[in-house]
């Protein structure tokens, strides 16, 4: 158990991180029936003579449904300010949840989180071309926070997909890289720390499922991807420990793979996405990195 100093300090961080006002976009487009099927777009708030990288955030949340797109509006208005073109995905996520009970409600829903990451990025392009002229579909980074982070691990690594998904797509994505943020990583390890209360075993419908699905659903079971990656974790990070950001970087090495591994001392799981926060500027400069 965190001492009470650390906990009162990663509470004071999620507090930060969700005082923000919801910012709305510019666009919004669907990419499927479905309510939560939709991507939110920022221009670039900065002038430049050149079309503007597009950055993909996929938000956390433990893939739960209380959580959704809101609370990285500020996050995605912060890059736009930073001169990228942002697209904010949503995506379908554990149902409501008897949370009136006093219960967690559960994580992810089996397929349908996967199908929809997979369906809202092959619909990208087109999308893209109709709400951000000015965005340079060729230097695109993938981003995502906690369980977006997952997401995005898994979205840059279908092309190495078991050969029966439905999800696997012929070749790697068109991704100048990505940039995975506090991310449940690898899923047994999650669940070994009990990561989310216990949010990576519901992810993949339950202990009867969890080791057949794996392969299909674990960043650190699909490496190599041939995709610059850079984790960014804070050492302080009470919600995803650091323990697993550091097993999907040896996954990584083991396949032949190097990752990037940002340790920030003194921060927790919320900074990183947090515009009020130092570790949020290092993170745009992670992405910039790839991006430019």
């Amino acid at each position: 158990m965190p001492d009470a100093a650390a906990a009162a300090r990663a509470a004071a961080e999620e507090e930060s991180a969700f005082s923000h006002a919801p910012v709305a976009p510019d666009a919004t487009a669907a990419y499927g029936s479905h309510p939560d099927q939709v991507i939110d777009f920022y221009a670039p708030r900065t002038a430049g003579d050149t079309p503007a990288p597009l950055v993909v955030v996929l938000h956390g949340g433990a893939w739960r449904a209380r959580f959704d797109r809101q609370h990285a509006t500020p996050f995605a208005d912060f890059l736009a300010r930073r001169g990228f073109a942002v697209a904010n995905v949503e995506y379908r996520r554990g149902g409501d949840g008897p949370e009136d009970q006093g219960t967690t409600p559960p994580a992810g829903r089996w397929p349908d989180t996967f199908a929809d990451v997979a369906a809202a990025l092959d619909a990208l392009p087109d999308l893209v071309r109709e709400a951000l002229p000015g965005a340079d579909r060729r230097r695109t980074v993938l981003t995502g926070h906690s369980a977006g982070g997952h997401l995005a691990l898994w979205a840059a690594a279908r092309h190495v997909l078991p050969a029966d998904s439905s999800w696997r797509t012929a070749g790697p994505a068109p991704l100048r890289g990505v940039v995975a943020l506090a991310p449940l990583a690898d899923l047994a390890v999650a669940e070994e720390l009990g990561a989310c209360e216990h949010a990576s075993l519901q992810l993949l419908g339950g202990p009867e499922h969890f080791a057949a699905r794996r392969p299909y659903a674990d960043p650190a079971l699909l490496l190599p991807t041939g995709i610059a990656t850079t984790v960014v974790q804070g050492r302080a990070d009470l919600v995803v420990p650091q323990a697993v950001a550091e097993s999907y970087a040896d996954a990584a090495a083991r396949a032949g793979e190097m990752v990037g591994l940002t340790l920030l001392a003194d921060v927790g799981h919320f900074p990183l996405i947090d515009p009020a926060a130092d570790a949020c500027a290092v993170v745009a400069e992670e992405i910039a990195q790839l991006a430019w």
